[in-house]
């Protein structure tokens, strides 16, 4: 019983050998998400302001066709 045992224990060693000759893998590195911090843009009140400025120039301008009458 005991040299089955020790066969057995000599097979497993010779076996587990080739199963770790590889040596360590690399390890994969993940990208760390990028966190984009929050600019202040002022996009949101220029855009408003150009079109209210356009409009105050198309108002200004009287919307005559530039034809005097005679």
């Amino acid at each position: 019983m005991r040299g089955k045992i020790v066969a057995a224990l000599a097979i497993f060693a010779l076996t587990a050998g080739p199963g770790l000759a590889g040596g360590m893998a690399e390890p994969i590195m993940e990208d760390e998400p990028v966190v984009e911090a929050a600019s202040a843009s002022n996009a949101g009140i220029v855009i408003p302001l150009l079109l209210l400025l356009l409009v105050a120039a198309a108002a200004s301008s009287g919307g005559g066709s530039g034809i005097s009458p005679e």
